[in-house]
């Protein structure tokens, strides 16, 4: 089964030229895909449901990065929504993430693209999401592509775990833990 995530490169309404701007992206917004191509999970700013589900119709202004995914990433993934259904979304950790050397996050607020690094994070998809500050829709983009995931270059036991980019040498039972907010120790 796969997922997608879209990337909305439209016009949009004002606050998306704003985000682009501050940003300095081609992308504005960054939405989840479920495998039934209809559902779509992320948080808007400006809306009132927090991160949320809702009926993905759109492809004309969007690109999309497919990634693939089993049934127990796809349980983990719905998990997380559940848990996280209905937080704020963080203006703060956006604002101060763009102006610090580190990422800042408000327990409970998230914006899409770091909800959806997160998610992606937590069904091993991708490791280390947190080595940046900022994590816009474009910082996002740049990180999936990557990972080539798109091109369903799945990684065997014997290199590389599918968390590993392919340019990686890290030794995949290497344990890494958080020592603060995007920095990554080696654990001994």
């Amino acid at each position: 089964m796969y997922i997608k995530v879209a990337f909305f490169k439209g016009k949009g309404a004002w606050h998306n030229k704003i985000v682009r701007q501050y940003t300095n992206s081609k992308y504005s917004h960054a939405e989840l895909i479920l495998p039934d191509n209809k559902t779509s999970l992320s948080i808007t700013p400006f809306g009132r449901q927090g991160v949320r589900s809702t009926e993905f119709a759109f492809e004309e202004e969007w690109d999309f990065i497919k990634i693939k995914i089993d049934e127990q990433q796809h349980d983990r993934l719905l998990n997380f929504y559940n848990k996280t259904r209905g937080d704020g979304y963080d203006w703060f950790g956006m604002i101060a993430s763009k102006y610090t050397p580190f990422h800042v996050k408000r327990i409970g607020r998230w914006y899409c693209s770091e909800w959806i690094a997160y998610a992606l994070r937590l069904i091993c998809v991708v490791d280390n999401v947190y080595a940046y500050s900022d994590l816009t829709p474009q910082r996002l983009y740049e990180l999936l592509k990557a990972y080539r995931l798109e091109e369903g270059e799945q990684a065997d036991n014997r290199n590389q775990t599918p968390s590993t980019p392919r340019h990686s040498h890290r030794n995949p039972k290497t344990k890494f833990k958080p020592a603060s907010p995007g920095v990554y120790v080696k654990e001994k």
